[in-house]
């Protein structure tokens, strides 16, 4: 009984640091003070555009960066809408720089890198809303695909 209670804790273990390991695997961009929550997710069944259906999903994510947070260099999966509920973003494309507040609306199309900070002294919040991949689990953003030194 005691080698089969062994295999069980060693199988778990392994599979909490292959777990672990996978989830630290998807989420490759740099952060720091950051709180992701998903708030809604669905795939797009028939309408207008059948030709997303059992294609694509629609999600929302609520973010929350601390003050003196920030999120790396990325991109993102999908394109969608972004809104500014709480506070102040610094958003950082490549060549121009948004400051963005609470009431803000802006659209990403998920291929260009940016990054974004907080630099006040309150916690910033924003919702993603975003067409994704209908299989995707876990985080949208990803290493940026265009900067190839990144």
């Amino acid at each position: 009984m005691n080698t089969i209670l062994r295999s069980t804790t060693i199988a778990i273990a392994c599979l909490g640091t292959a777990l672990a390991v996978g989830a630290a695997e998807r989420l490759q961009v740099e952060t720091q003070g950051v709180t992701a929550r998903i708030l809604f997710e669905a795939p797009i069944d028939g309408g207008h555009l059948p030709e997303l259906t059992g294609k694509y999903k629609m999600r929302i994510t609520e973010i929350t960066i601390a003050p003196g947070g920030h999120v790396g260099h990325h991109n993102h999966l999908g394109p969608g809408i972004r809104q500014m509920t709480a506070g102040e973003m610094e958003y950082i494309l490549p060549h121009k720089t948004f400051y963005y507040r609470a009431g803000d609306f802006f659209f990403e199309t998920g291929d260009i890198s940016h990054h974004v900070n907080n630099r006040t002294d309150a916690p910033n919040t924003h919702l993603l809303f975003e067409v994704l991949p209908v299989d995707l689990k876990g985080a949208s953003l990803i290493p940026p695909r265009d900067r190839p030194d990144q």
